[in-house]
Parts: C-alpha cells; structure tokens; sequence
C-alpha cells in the first residue's frame, strides 16, 4: 500500500479538487475505464497490492484529466463570451442620448426663465404615460382595463408605497426645470453626478452597507470633480450682480436637491418597496407596463394634491397651461415618451451600463451645450468632469478592477 499512497500523494500536490458539476462525467469515464484490460503502468508498483488499489488509482488520474479538459473548455468559453451585448450597447446608446437630450432641451425652454408652472408639466408628463402605458396593455398584450384594476387591487401594498418614489420624483422634474433655469446644462449635468455620492451615503447609514475602498476613493474623486466644475462656473465678482449670483445659487441648490431625493429614493425602494414585494403577482402576467400604471397613478395623485394646494390661485385666474409654449410642451412630451422607452431597455443594461451612459451624458452635455448656448468651458471644467468620468468608472467596477486598484 505504500506506493499507492505516494502516488496519491502525488496527485493531492497538483491541488486537485473535483467539483460537484464534473463527477458524472468523472465517473462515467472511470466506469469506462473499469471495463479495459489494465496495461502496465511505468510506476513499480508491490506485489501484495490488490485490483481494488488499481481501480482507485486508475479513478483518481482519469477524474484529473477530466478536471483539466474540462477547465481548458471553461476558460476557451470564457474568452469567447462577449463582455457586452449588442442589446446592452444598444442600451447604452438610448440611455445616453436621452439623458443628454433631456438636459439641453430643458435648458433651451427654461434659458428665459418662462413663467409657467412646472407641476402642470409634471401632471402632462404623467398622464401621458398613464395614456401610453394604458394603450400598451390593451392594444399590444391585448388585455383588459379589467387586468390594470385586479393588478392594482392585487398589489394595493405596494402601490401605496410608492407614494414615496413618487413624490421624489415629482420633487426632481421640477426641480430640473428650476435648475436649469439658473445654471446651464453642463454645469447641471455634473452637480446630478452627485447623487451617486447620497445613495452610497443613504446606503451605509439605513443599510448598513460596507463600501469597498475603490468605491471609497470613487467618492472622494467625485465630490472634488462637483466642486472643480462649481469652481469653473464662477465667474469674477466684480462683474457679477447680486441677482445672478442668487440665482447660481438657486440652480446649484435645485440640483443638489435633485441628487439628494434620488439617493433616499434609491435607498427606500430596495429597503421597503423590494423587501415587502407581494409574492402572489406573477411577473410574466403582469409586465412592466402595469408598474408604469402604478407609478403614474401615484405620482398624478401626489402632484395634483401639491398643485391643488400650492398653484390653485394661479390655476383658478389664468388656467393651468398659461404660458405654456411649444418648446415647454415639446420637453414634456419627451420626458414621458422618453422615460417609458428608457424603462423598457433597462432589462438589457445593468448597473454598470447604467452609470457608464450618466457619465458619458454628462461629458456629451458640456461639449453640446458649448456649442449650442456659448458656455464657457475651461480647463477647471475639464479637470472636474474627468474626476466624475474616472469615479463613475470606478464606483461601478467589478471585482477585477477593485483587485487591481487595492
């Protein structure tokens, strides 16, 4: 038994460990194995070892050469997948354009500072994807209303709590129209970067998340990236009036605020809404355009009740759409239209292809929004906006860039 227990000792130096997925087929090529006559083998083997230490010998090297084809079939097929899909670029290109797109089209109307109210173009926005999400159900899955109320009825939890949601999003569409009044679109497009910075935040402290040390060091290099680009937006006092200098700062405020709901939002859907998810609804019965129902219906209510409130004065004297031009209605049909799209393509892009596409929306916005508006782009500017493209990168890196990098 000797020589056969060097021989094993000399098959655990190759750090062989079979795992559960290849032992059919390991032991399918054993029992083959078992049924051939046995050659002579080149180690010197004892004259007392018996046929059952031949059989455990022949099992162990035949289960090493199927270890080691089937580790290099493994890494040959890992080399050939592609690391992104055309559907995920195709994503990533939709994602892109209509963040960009969004941003200077928002600025061109609200450039003059119209005075119109900004919850009308959110109430118009919502209810044209209430319209469209609707017309989807009925005339493309070729259900009933009758299916939107029993989902409704069915997952009324939930849809309570995406008053929330709801709210903050309606806090940011307006907010975007009171921000891009006062800042221009490329220096709006780097402050939004920011809510990367209150979702990580937001996480750590109601999560309780652990941050890796690349994110970490994505943060910092995003939050002095915001702070270049607010440091290129300023202009010389001398030739600045009190009322543009409140105004920057209503803008700077605006979007601040627009980073900060998105990280609580961020944090209260995977916390609450994710974690209460009502088991009972199928989501190959229901499919996305019932969550877009859902969402619309919430976010109506909530900023019909805030316009009710707050702009009923100015409703009741000159009408809800008083000053409402072309240009205003031409954004707010894109905010609806292009949101739903986006939503649809979000299956095929994760997180990363996500954060890919803000960042290289915000680089696309300062370069259009040169030539298109004049704004003056330093080298501070571009100091700041490299510092966001690298924390973006960073933040939403996989584990073989954190083990690079740390």
């Amino acid at each position: 038994m000797r020589p056969l227990r060097w021989k094993l000792e000399s098959l655990a130096f190759h750090n062989f460990t079979p795992s559960v997925q290849r032992r059919p087929v390991a032991m399918e090529r054993v029992n083959r194995a078992s049924m051939m006559k046995p050659q002579k083998d080149t180690y010197i083997l004892d004259s007392d070892c018996s046929s059952d230490d031949d059989d455990l010998e022949k099992s162990l090297l035949t289960a090493v050469d199927d270890y080691n084809s089937d580790k290099s079939e493994s890494n040959e097929s890992s080399s050939t997948t592609p690391v992104v899909t055309r559907l995920g670029l195709l994503a990533l290109l939709l994602l892109t354009l209509h963040n960009c797109f969004s941003m200077l089209l928002i600025r061109f109307v609200m450039k003059d500072q119209p005075n119109f109210l900004a919850s009308a173009a959110v109430l118009v926005s919502e209810l044209i994807k209430l319209v469209c999400s609707c017309s989807y159900i009925l005339f493309i899955q070729k259900k009933s209303i009758g299916s939107i109320a029993k989902f409704l009825k069915e997952d009324k939890r939930n849809t309570m709590l995406l008053v929330v949601p709801a709210c903050a999003y309606n806090f940011q569409m307006s907010m975007a129209y009171v921000a891009l009044a006062n800042i221009d679109a490329a220096l709006y497009s780097v402050i939004c970067q920011s809510r990367l910075l209150f979702t990580a935040v937001c996480a750590v402290i109601f999560l309780r998340k652990k941050l890796k040390y690349i994110q970490l060091l994505s943060l910092i290099l995003l939050t002095c990236g915001v702070m270049l680009c607010n440091m290129a937006d300023q202009k010389d006092p001398t030739d600045d009036s009190n009322g543009s200098t409140s105004s920057v700062t209503l803008g700077i405020s605006a979007a601040l605020g627009i980073s900060f709901s998105s990280g609580i939002a961020s944090v209260y859907t995977e916390r609450v809404i994710k974690g209460n998810k009502n088991k009972n609804i199928s989501e190959q019965e229901y499919g996305l355009a019932y969550t877009q129902v859902q969402l619309a219906l919430m976010s109506i209510l909530t900023m019909g009740t805030y316009a009710f409130i707050q702009d009923w004065d100015v409703i009741q004297t000159y009408g809800l759409f008083h000053n409402f031009t072309s240009w205003a209605a031409l954004s707010v049909v894109n905010n609806a239209v292009g949101g739903l799209i986006v939503a649809s393509v979000l299956k095929y892009a994760d997180s990363v292809l996500k954060g890919y596409a803000t960042a290289l929306a915000a680089t696309l916005t300062g370069i259009l929004s040169y030539f298109m508006f004049g704004t003056a782009l330093n080298s501070i500017y571009f100091m700041g906006i490299i510092n966001v493209l690298v924390a973006v990168i960073l933040y939403n890196g996989n584990d073989d860039l954190h083990r690079l990098m740390c």
